[in-house]
């Protein structure tokens, strides 16, 4: 399989900066690195709704992102607590 290319919204890379700590951050950033070699791997979801969007979840942290198959991309939406991800979707 070939390797995607990560895109990371700049409100997304605000949220993992704004994370407590210093482990929860390069947990996340690993894990968004990750879905460059599978974006669909085992543990991700498709969200429900008009968008095609995909979840994964990252302890208590859930990361938001689309898939592009035609130009091998991953874009990063969201990265929020459980609790706040899904109030407002950008």
């Amino acid at each position: 399989m070939a390797a995607y290319k990560v895109l990371l919204k700049s409100s997304a890379a605000g949220e993992i900066e704004d994370l407590p700590t210093k482990e929860e951050r390069q947990r996340i950033v690993r894990r968004i690195q990750a879905l460059s070699l599978d974006p669909r791997a085992h543990g991700s979801e498709k969200l429900a709704g008009p968008l095609d969007r995909y979840r994964v979840r990252q302890g208590r942290y859930r990361i938001v992102y689309s898939i592009d198959d035609r130009a091998a991309t991953v874009t990063v939406f969201k990265v929020a607590h459980r609790k706040e991800v899904y109030r407002s979707r950008t």
